[in-house]
């Protein structure tokens, strides 16, 4: 196309049509352009040409925690910069990913002791897939490739990540001849929080224990894995669950030499109101995948954690290596901005207890709205269950009326803001929510 005839068509008219974005159609409905973005406001532009602000309720699919255009983020981009922005990791090695790997061994819970990159965080699932099969491989038993997993669970869109997705009621059921047939246990019993604990129906937590334990001996001659979303899942529907239930999974793998992988990559760096959701449980698990957040949603960066008696395993296998090396594994400018991201989490709990009791009051008067099913709250994540499915363009518009920018899915209008909102913010975030949702749903 002529420069002339492009630059004379809008930015949003010239993405329709050529571009795809997550799960919407090439001509669906028109998307806002992004013309800048700064602290917590992203600056708009509508398909009419009309400039606004919003307050970002969503932190970039939940990975800016620190905003937009932080100095400190920033800084450490340019610093690397000036070094080098990238060098291959096969047979190299930097210091900014040697330093960010301490602080994530440091931070994660122990035993966890050894990390891999990985692109992003379904890319991080798949090395923990794979590592999985070869552990019980080096273990002498071959016959372990299949994974346990939770119905409502979500854990990316790459194939392998895909198997261990919902298989009913998940975003993949269109593949079921492309993925791995899985085992699945039902979703755990739901917990509500109250005074700061978790608290739920201990007889279905029973009954669901005891369902689990028969599963895993009926098949734990194939199980390599189980991965489960610690605490909270995500994509299927914000849906907090037993801590219980983790404990009662770690003492079952234990016992039939299972490993056991959580997902906290949409949980994990302080969201659910701990550093990891696994904390909920006081648990560890033998493999945690982390992501999202790790950049401060600066740049794609995600790593998979193990313990050392895992690691050992692998390398007594007949490879001898963990099978997987991407291209632009452990990025310099990914691990810088990462290393300096985690170094700002310094007095994360103050900042979500205030962020989790102002967004309690926020959402609060949502509760008398004929529409809403449930409101509920865990850490910096809010979230408006409706009974019926929410009408996703005419609550992204109303919301983005009120000054906030919203992506709601399923039955629920959610938010996870930046951990550098302030009290103001949370209350615009809580308004525009409610009101939203009143002026569409009643």
């Amino acid at each position: 196309m002529p420069e002339t005839v492009a630059a004379a068509r809008s930015l949003i008219e010239r993405d329709r049509g050529l571009v795809w974005h997550p799960y919407a159609a090439l001509d669906g409905p028109a998307p806002y352009e992004v013309t800048g973005a700064s602290g917590v406001r992203l600056h708009l532009r509508a398909e009419d040409g009309t400039h606004f602000e919003a307050v970002d309720g969503m932190s970039s699919w939940w990975s800016a925690i620190h905003g937009y255009r932080n100095p400190v983020l920033d800084e450490a981009l340019r610093k690397q910069i000036e070094r080098f922005s990238h060098v291959m990791f096969g047979g190299l090695t930097h210091e900014p990913a040697v330093r960010l790997a301490e602080q994530l061994v440091r931070l994660a819970p122990e035993p966890l002791a050894h990390v891999f990159f990985a692109d992003s965080g379904s890319v991080s699932v798949e090395v923990a897939l794979k590592l999985a099969v070869q552990y019980q491989a080096s273990a002498g038993r071959p016959s372990r490739q299949r994974f346990l997993a939770l119905r409502g669970g979500y854990h990316g869109d790459t194939v392998g990540a895909m198997s261990v997705c919902d298989p009913i009621d998940g975003m993949h059921s269109a593949f079921p001849n492309l993925v791995a047939p899985q085992l699945f246990l039902q979703r755990p019993p739901k917990a509500t929080l109250v005074g700061g604990r978790l608290v739920t129906d201990e007889l279905a937590v029973d009954a669901w224990v005891e369902a689990m334990d028969e599963t895993i001996l009926r098949h734990r001659a194939e199980i390599a894995g189980i991965i489960v979303e610690p605490i909270l899942q995500g994509a299927g529907g914000m849906y907090v669950y037993a801590p219980r239930c983790l404990e009662a999974l770690r003492r079952a793998a234990s016992e039939h030499g299972i490993l056991l992988i959580f997902d906290e990559i949409a949980t994990g760096f302080s969201r659910t109101g701990k550093l990891f959701a696994t904390e909920w449980a006081g648990i560890a698990p033998d493999v945690m995948c982390v992501g999202k957040a790790l950049t401060g949603g600066y740049l794609t960066l995600a790593a998979m954690l193990c313990t050392a008696e895992v690691a050992t395993m692998i390398g007594q296998s007949a490879p001898g290596v963990l099978l997987h090396g991407p291209t632009f594994m452990a990025n310099p400018l990914a691990c810088a901005v990462a290393s300096a991201s985690l170094e700002l989490l310094d007095g994360w709990e103050s900042r979500l207890s205030r962020i989790g009791t102002e967004l309690s009051a926020a959402l609060a008067p949502a509760a008398s709205l004929s529409s809403v099913r449930e409101v509920r709250v865990l850490g910096a994540v809010g979230v408006i269950e409706l009974d019926e499915p929410v009408d996703v363009v005419a609550i992204t518009r109303a919301a983005l009326e009120r000054g906030v920018w919203l992506r709601p899915f399923r039955n629920l209008v959610y938010t996870m803001p930046p951990y550098v909102c302030g009290p103001q913010d949370i209350k615009d975030i809580g308004e525009a929510i409610t009101g939203a949702v009143a002026q569409v749903h009643g």
